[in-house]
């Protein structure tokens, strides 16, 4: 492995470390997902229990890794930390070749205010990165205006095509309320993107990785777990590093289907009933089954199929039993179509 520290701004102390581990040979395969993290500290800081420590657990997963230490204050606010991520995953981005990374699978982890602005990054900057995991983030007016007045709440900015995060946080959290995930979350809900959540019993603030080594603060047991439901969760996303490449992404939870390019049996039923009629071709077997329901039980089939409307056309077919080779032949044909977007 090879590390190389990146100088972005040196008047504002802005450095990127980059972790490059090899490829090919024993490997297997020719390029890794990466991972980019951002430290906590309020904006007065990046926290070294938050940098190292964390990269070195996706360096251990296959990930390459790197670490931005942003401006803080008093060199300067807000949006000079949103312009260091750019710049940083511009970078990142421009040099994937030489670190043989796959530029579609790059994450982003951050904590507390790295959280704000890892959540930043998945809602309104240009470089958005594939996926993004926010660990006791600042999401709320309250916590945000005491780090820096005038920056975003990310909550108020998530759209469609916000990327699926996944959150680590502790109930009882007294720097960073709880609440800061719970409305992220909502948020994401409205919007239909995919999330994953773990909100530990206890463990406070600042917990990093949850190691012992590490933690300043009593912590649940479970709570050390955060860092590998996460990279398993990544994996899910963005598709699983293995000897030969990667796995495809479980496309359930990779994207919202009804906003994706292209058709899929993860869009919702609703949202297929007002496709083409090529589309509604497709999916014939998915209505028959619906229909068949329907009479057995005595229900109307056009109010079963408004009761089911959210659901994903792959739930459904799970749940009448259509088998998966005929699910995944749907899912192809599909994906030859233009998903025709409202409004």
């Amino acid at each position: 492995m090879k590390s190389q520290e990146i100088i972005l701004n040196e008047n504002r102390t802005v450095s990127l470390t980059a972790y490059i581990q090899e490829v090919d040979g024993e490997f297997g395969f020719s390029k890794r997902p990466a991972m980019l993290v951002l430290p906590g500290g309020g904006y007065a800081m990046c926290s070294d229990r938050e940098a190292d420590p964390v990269a070195a657990t996706y360096l251990k997963a296959g990930y390459q890794a790197f670490i931005l230490r942003y401006t803080c204050t008093p060199r300067g606010k807000w949006p000079l930390p949103l312009e260091d991520y750019e710049q940083a995953m511009a970078l990142i981005e421009e040099r994937a070749d030489e670190w043989h990374l796959d530029k579609a699978k790059i994450a982003v982890v951050g904590f507390s205010a790295g959280g704000h602005l890892a959540a930043c990054a998945a809602t309104i900057a240009e470089h958005k990165p594939a996926a993004a995991v926010l660990v006791y983030p600042a999401i709320l007016k309250d916590i945000c205006d005491m780090c820096q007045p005038g920056m975003p709440y990310p909550h108020e900015h998530v759209t469609a095509e916000t990327c699926p995060c996944f959150f680590a946080a502790a109930r009882d959290d007294r720097t960073v309320d709880i609440s800061n995930t719970l409305r992220m979350e909502l948020a994401l809900a409205e919007k239909g993107v995919a999330f994953e959540s773990h909100i530990y019993s206890y463990g406070g603030h600042g917990f990093s990785t949850g190691e012992d080594w590490i933690n300043t603060n009593s912590v649940c047991p479970r709570l050390p777990h955060w860092v590998p439901d996460s990279i398993q969760w990544l994996g899910e996303v963005m598709g699983k590093l293995k000897r030969g490449g990667f796995t495809e992404p479980v496309s359930a939870i990779s994207m919202n289907g009804n906003f994706a390019p292209v058709l899929s049996v993860d869009c919702t039923l609703s949202h297929l009933r007002r496709q083409s009629e090529e589309a509604k071709a497709v999916l014939v077997p998915l209505f028959a089954a619906i229909e068949a329901v329907a009479k057995a039980r005595q229900f109307s089939v056009e109010g079963l199929m408004a009761a089911v409307g959210n659901n994903t056309a792959r739930e459904i077919m799970e749940m009448v039993q259509i088998p998966g080779s005929a699910i995944t032949e749907i899912d192809k044909a599909l994906h030859q179509m233009v998903n025709q977007l409202e409004g």
